[in-house]
Order: structure tokens, then sequence, then C-alpha cells
């Protein structure tokens, strides 16, 4: 992987929606979180043209996403938010100014897929931290997200990572722009879930579960089994809060591609349990979560008895959030329940 150059305050990002243009519909969101780039980081946020720009084609998209890469004074690429689409476009993008320009992407759910596409070409990103989401978080944005953003622009080295005393997962209405300065309900969180019989290490891929679906349906490249020898994989379920039928298939496709037999370890993020359209009662958002993090162990050990399977982490469709190091190097450490990151 190439190493990219971390980022100083005064520094020019460009801010792209990829995939779902939400800045369009819910702009008092957006504007929020590019205000929160300027306060909290000291950036300065550059929109680009499509950001707004509600059903814009693949190839304007695409074309952004070039010109971001492409000009010497943007420093990084922020995704405002994820969407259901990328996996048209992304994998057939020409890779040369990617390997000319590399730089840090941030971004998750749907983002999936231009991690991955960085990944074939050497070049690693962050999973997480999207514009609408992690920097306009209602109310303020957590600290413990705020600390992690840091380490990935900012800092370099091996940093230990640790689970969040509280989550959320229980949204704010957006079309409410009263709720903008509301703080969300946050829960205890119980911490990590550890089914660690040895200790690993290795660079991370993958990213949202659908998404990884999508690339095994529509042949998209990922990586080789040998280069899957010397990964860590990480994935996590988005939104739509799948049944864990849904997540044992995406697995055990994952097992019948031999990918699960090769890996270093799994790393899973906190199921989503709740959205408007899924309004689960707490009792009926333990009960989803518990059957999704027992068929992802039940799945996981029928192809790999011996990995480190660590699960319900800060990372994906939760909050607060770390933006995981996309092929970035990974320990995990079993014994004494310690994971550490190379940001």
């Amino acid at each position: 992987m190439k190493k990219l150059q971390k980022l100083q305050k005064g520094n020019k990002v460009a801010v792209l929606s990829p995939s779902f243009a939400a800045p369009a519909i819910f702009p008092k969101v957006f504007e929020l979180g590019l205000q929160r780039i300027r306060d909290e980081f000291g950036l300065v946020p550059v929109e680009y043209p499509t950001t707004r720009q509600l059903n814009a084609s693949t190839e304007e998209r695409a074309h952004d996403i070039i010109a971001a890469f492409s000009d010497p004074e943007i420093k990084a690429v922020f995704a405002s938010i994820g969407g259901d689409d990328q996996v048209t476009y992304i994998h057939k993008m020409s890779p040369e100014v990617f390997l000319i320009n590399p730089k840090p992407f941030l971004g998750y759910s749907d983002n999936s897929h231009l991690c991955n596409f960085l990944f074939q070409h050497g070049i690693p990103s962050y999973y997480g931290a999207c514009v609408m989401t992690q920097f306009a978080m209602q109310g303020e944005m957590d600290r413990y997200t705020v600390e992690n953003i840091r380490h990935a622009l900012f800092d370099s080295g091996e940093y230990e990572i640790n689970s969040s005393e509280e989550y959320n997962e229980i949204g704010l209405n957006w079309k409410d722009e009263t709720l903008l300065t509301t703080r969300r309900t946050y829960e205890k969180n119980t911490g990590w879930l550890w089914d660690a019989p040895m200790d690993s290490e290795g660079i991370l891929w993958g990213g949202c579960l659908e998404s990884i679906d999508d690339m095994l349906r529509n042949n998209v490249p990922i990586p080789s089994l040998k280069e899957f020898g010397n990964i860590v994989l990480m994935f996590e379920t988005s939104e739509e809060v799948p049944l864990y039928g849904y997540v044992r298939r995406v697995i055990r496709a994952l097992g019948e591609r031999g990918i699960l037999s090769n890996i270093q370890g799994v790393l899973v993020g906190r199921p989503k349990a709740w959205e408007f359209n899924k309004p689960y009662s707490k009792d009926e958002r333990i009960a989803y979560a518990t059957e999704q993090q027992e068929v992802v162990i039940e799945s996981i050990r029928t192809y790999n008895k011996n990995i480190p399977v660590v699960q319900n982490m800060n990372f994906g469709h939760t909050d607060p959030q770390i933006p995981m190091p996309y092929g970035g190097k990974v320990r995990v450490d079993s014994n004494n329940r310690k994971i550490f990151v190379c940001f």
C-alpha cells in the first residue's frame, strides 16, 4: 500500500456525492457538516458540481471524483453520504489518476466500492466519517468520532482502538431542522464481543456487507485468494436492517469462494437495528443484534475455526464511529483483548 500524506490545518478537502446527492434534499444538514469540517478540523471544504445534483449520471460523478484526485490543492476527499449504485461505475474507472495522485478518501456504506477500487491499486482509505452523518451529527460531533477522525487525517503510527462507552442507532428526522441542535439519545455500550482463539494481523479490507454482496454478484474485482492470506476482513450491515438469513448467505458466499479459509481475522461493526421504517423497540433491537451476531460466528466457524472474530465494534452504520484504515495494518491481540490499527 502507498503511504498517504497527512493533512495540515488550512488544507483544502473535496466534498463529493459518489452515490446519493442527499445534500440537495437536506441542505441545512449538509451545511452543518461543512461548518464542522472548518471549525473542528481547520480544513477548507470544496464542493464539486454533482455534490448537490440529484440524479447526476455516473459519468458526471466519476468526473468529479477524478477531478478531486487530480487537483494538487485537494489533500483529501470526503463523501457526503452513501447510496446504492457505485457498483455500476466505480470499478470501471481508469486507475491512472489515482495512482499518480493518491490521497485519503473518507466514506462508508456504498462507498465500500470506492474504498475497494482504491485498495485494488494499492491506495489505502478510511472506511467511515461521511459529512451528512458523522460531521453533521445533531447537537455536536461525538468526541470519540472526532478523536478517531483526527487520527485518520493528521496522525501516523499504530494506535490502540477501544470500544465507546455509549452508542446511538436511533436517528433524528433531517426534515425537522429544529432538531439540528438536539442531541440524540445514547445507550450504554456492552463492549466488543470476542471469539478469538489466536492472535492475528494483516491489512483491512471489506466494508458494508450489502456492498460486498454487490461486488460478489456483479463480478467486481476484489483481492485474490493469495492476497486474502494477508487480510483481516471487516464488515457491517446497513440501515436496510437485513435479516440474519441474508447475513448468513453473504458470509457463506465468502466461505464457498475460499476467502474465509484464507483470511487472518474478522472484525464486525455493531449491527444497526433501527431505522425510520423499522422503528424496533429496545427488546426487538437486542434480539435482532443477537441473532445476527450468532449467525456471524456460526457461519464463519463453518469455514475457519481458528481466526479471531470480534463483533459489536464502532464502525459502519453506528455512532460514535472509527474511520477504519481500509488497507491499513491491524493487529489483534486476542490474549489481552486489544486491537491496534495503523492510521
